[in-house]
This record gives C-alpha cells, structure tokens and sequence, in this order.
C-alpha cells in the first residue's frame, strides 16, 4: 500500500489542507461545515494514534514513524521528511488536541463567512501539524510560515476592537521575526557543511565538524532574536496581547496555543543541540531578560488588566519568561521542563481563550469591572473557568505544576537568585488569575450586568461548548496526573543531545 495512505503524519497534514482546498475550489458551505468535523478530527486521532505507538516504534536516528518524500529540491538537501522524536511527538500531540478544540469551537460559532472562517483554520492545522512532523529545519519553517499567513487575514476580518491596528502590528513584529529566524537558518546550513537542511543528518554533521565558538555565538545571537520575536520575548512582546485581544476566539486558542511555540522549538530542537557553545554564551543574557522583563514587568502589568482578553494575552506572554528560563538553565532537566511547560500552556491558554469569550456572550463585554455574579446562573462555566485558572497559575494535579517545577529545579542549579525571582511570578499569577474568577463570578453583580441580564439572562454552557472544554481538561488532568505519559519520550531524546559545553552535567526528568 502507498505510504501516502499509511503514514499518520502524512495524513495529518494532509486532511485539513485538502479540505482547505476544496472549500477554495468552491465546495457548499453546508459540506464544508459538515467535513470540517472530520478534517479536524483527522489530526486529533492521528495524534493519538502515535502517541500511543510511540515507545513500541522502530526509530532511526532518534526518529519513529521517519518517511521521506521527495519534492524536487533533493539537490538543494531539502526533502519532505516526516518522523517524530521525543520533543517532537508531545508537541504534535498537542497541536492535534487544541486543533480539535478550537475547530469545534470555531463550527458552532455562527461566524460571517463561516466557510472561509473554517478554510483559514483548516490550513492553520495543517500547517500546525506540518511544524512538529516535519525533520527538515526547510520544511519546519516553511509550515510555520503557512500557518501564520491565515492569522494575520483572521485578526483583520473576523477581529475584534483595533483589529486593523492589531493585524498590522503582529504583521510587522511576525514577519521581521520570521526573517531575522531564517537569516540564521540559512547561515546555519552554509556555514555548517552540511548542505542539507535535514536534522538528522545536521546533528551528525556538526557532532563530528562543530561551528567555531565565535560563528556559533553569531547564529545563536540571531536565532534568539529572530524566534524571541515569535514568541514575544520582552521587549519586543507588544504585538501579542494586542492580537490575541483583537483575535476571533478559534484563531487566538491556535496561534497562542500552538504557533507561538515555533520559536520555543526552534530553540530546542535545533538552535541548542547544534549550537552549544552559542547557547551557553547567551545563557545569562536570556536569563534576565525574561525573569525581568516576561516575568516581572509583564506579571505586573498583568495585574493592572481589567479587560480578560487582554489579561489572558499578557498571562500569555509572562509564561513565555518560564519557558526562556529553562532553555537558559541547559540541562536535559531544565528543557524536558520547557516542552512540558509548552504542552500544558498551550492546552491551559487554549482554554483560558475559548471560555473568555463565552463568558463575553452572557456579558457582551469584556470589561471585568462590568461583570460579577455569574457563577449562579452559570455554575458549569464558573467551575471551568476556576479550573483553567488553576492550570494556569501551576496548580498540582495539572500539567502545567509539571513543567514550573522542572523549570525552577533546573533553575536553581544555573542562578538561584533568577530562580527566586522567577517563582515570585507565580504570586504574580495567582493575584491575577484568582481576582479574575472573584470579579467575574462571585462578586456582586454590577449595574451594566443586572441591564445585560434583564434583557438576555444568562445560561450556562451549552454542550457545544462543553465539548471542546471538555477536550481540553481531560488533555491537562491527565497529563497532570501520569506526566510519564509524555516524560519517558522527553528523556529517551534528550539523553542523546547536548545542549551546553561536553563538560556540563545534565539530569533527566524524573519518571
């Protein structure tokens, strides 16, 4: 059998983007409302599926489920070459979980345009799931950027207050970050020899010829700033809460969920194994940068929100500041905690997301200051949104308590005094996120709420809205309660890669 009909990742990708198509092609908006069920299920299942087959699988080159296409450019070392390592696989897993999600949420939103709406999801998707699948740094790169292009067209059409403000600036700060990212891509592939862009054969290449330490710290330097960019490294931040603010609710939960990782596993999986000695120079700098700045500063002015989009966008980028933290750490302990960390964020804010604006449709506002009292006619949502918050700010029994104390142990061995300052910001959290749920839900109603309410009471969530919630809190309680489930992955591919100087000591995650 053709191994375009069995390879899951294949599929994967291929499922959404084709039903993209035929929506482009002119496919009824009734049949596209009714296959993009399936076209979002398909990547879900397919996540699943090697998740659960991923121990028992063959690998090559620390890779399962490794399948080469060619595409015409072999003579350049670019292939369409899929397979899945232990960074790779929680990722694509959890791209396939919040795709699921968000397009439930997205079909029952009675959206303009609704098939469009779905056709720029569905090619998000595929993009998504091309990103973790894909081995080739070429390929990894141009997935990314397919997904990116229909968040910039969302914001702008379907967007809310200062969308076209909001889908400009994400326009610029994404597309300077995007190409400062592939300035040292490209000056990675030239300068190491290789002349491939494949990771496998890249990691071989360069464990037997490294880099010179002085090329190693240029490149790096550029990749830090370049992915930074992308995931809203302090100060270059600003465009995040004003996008996802400004975001329809679907396209936020992708973007902040899954995209905004590209530039984390940019850094793990290939900035960091391939340039150790860069990733070493630029360890401090990172360090206080994010405790400081995505931490701190952004913690703070997270505090002082009283819109809960907005809030929830800047929640987003002070999370960010963990994850720099951990690849600043170096160890294997410090990293499996980061892909944890990315996993669980990306389910929790996903989350945090979807139930903000159905909290929007029983308010009609955002404004917290505006709300109050919503937990009796809404308990379900209430208990919801009590539990996202929870998962947020790190609670134990979710996987977000997971990657923070990885994190902050791996910290603690590089700078205890950042580590101080870095576990202050979950008081940071917890101030926020708890007076969120207490002006929301079980403060006084207040007048401009009484007025929405005596013309349209309030309900609670409807089970389609419980479904894709529902998708969501399983995905973070059971990872939370058997984080070995995505762990004994993290470490089988971790223990292969070095990501400091040979001399520095590393630790795994615990099992």
């Amino acid at each position: 059998m053709s191994p375009f009909l069995t390879d899951p990742l294949l599929i994967a990708i291929a499922a959404p983007l084709v039903l993209a198509l035929a929506i482009a092609l002119g496919l009824t908006k009734r049949w596209s409302v009714r296959l993009a069920y399936g076209a979002f299920s398909v990547p879900f299942l397919a996540a699943l599926h090697v998740w659960w087959h991923y121990a028992a699988a063959p690998k090559m080159g620390g890779y399962a489920f490794l399948t080469r296409y060619s595409t015409g450019l072999d003579g350049l070392g670019i292939g369409l070459k899929l397979g899945l390592n232990g960074i790779s696989l929680p990722l694509f897993v959890m791209a396939g979980i919040v795709g699921l999600a968000a397009g439930l949420y997205a079909l029952q939103s009675q959206a303009e345009r609704l098939k469009i709406y779905v056709m720029m999801l569905l090619i998000m998707q595929g993009g998504l799931m091309g990103v973790f699948a894909s081995v080739d740094v070429f390929y990894i790169y141009f997935f990314h950027e397919l997904a990116l292009i229909p968040t910039f067209i969302m914001v702008g059409i379907w967007g809310g207050r200062d969308r076209s403000y909001a889908a400009m600036k994400m326009t610029i700060y994404l597309t300077v970050g995007a190409m400062i990212s592939l300035v040292g891509l490209i000056a990675l592939y030239v300068k190491s020899g290789a002349h491939t862009f494949d990771l496998i054969a890249l990691r071989a290449h360069l464990a037997a010829h490294p880099l010179s330490v002085t090329l190693q710290h240029n490149i790096f330097g550029l990749l830090i700033f370049g992915f930074g960019i992308l995931v809203s490294l302090w100060p270059l931040h600003t465009w995040a809460p004003l996008g996802y603010g400004a975001a329809p609710s679907a396209n936020a939960m992708l973007h902040a969920g899954v995209l905004k990782k590209f530039g984390l596993y940019g850094l793990i999986q290939v900035a960091g194994p391939l340039l150790p000695a860069g990733a070493w120079h630029w360890a401090q700098p990172l360090a206080w940068v994010a405790v400081i700045g995505n931490i701190l500063i952004v913690g703070l002015v997270t505090i002082a929100q009283r819109d809960l989009k907005q809030m929830i966008g800047y929640s987003s980028v002070m999370h960010m500041g963990y994850a720099f933290l951990g690849i600043a750490a170096g160890s294997a302990l410090g990293v499996g905690g980061v892909v944890m960390m990315m996993v669980a964020h990306g389910l929790s804010v996903a989350l945090l997301f979807m139930l903000a604006t159905s909290i929007y449709h029983r308010t009609q506002s955002f404004a917290m200051d505006e709300m109050g009292g919503l937990a009796q006619p809404a308990p379900v949502l209430a208990a919801c949104f009590v539990a996202a918050t929870f998962a947020s700010i790190g609670l134990p029994g979710f996987a977000n308590f997971w990657g923070e104390l990885m994190v902050f142990i791996a910290l603690w061995k590089f700078a205890p005094l950042i580590t101080i300052l870095a576990v202050s910001g979950v008081v940071i959290s917890a101030i926020y996120g708890l007076r969120s749920v207490a002006r929301i839900f079980f403060g006084p109603a207040t007048e401009q709420m009484k007025a929405v309410a005596a013309k349209h009471p309030p309900v609670d969530l409807r089970w389609s809205e419980k479904a894709p919630v529902l998708i969501l809190l399983a995905a973070l309680l059971f990872i939370g309660f058997w984080p070995k489930s995505m762990s004994q992955a993290i470490n089988e591919t971790l223990a292969t890669m070095s990501f400091r100087e040979p001399a520095a000591p590393t630790q795994a995650l615990p099992r």
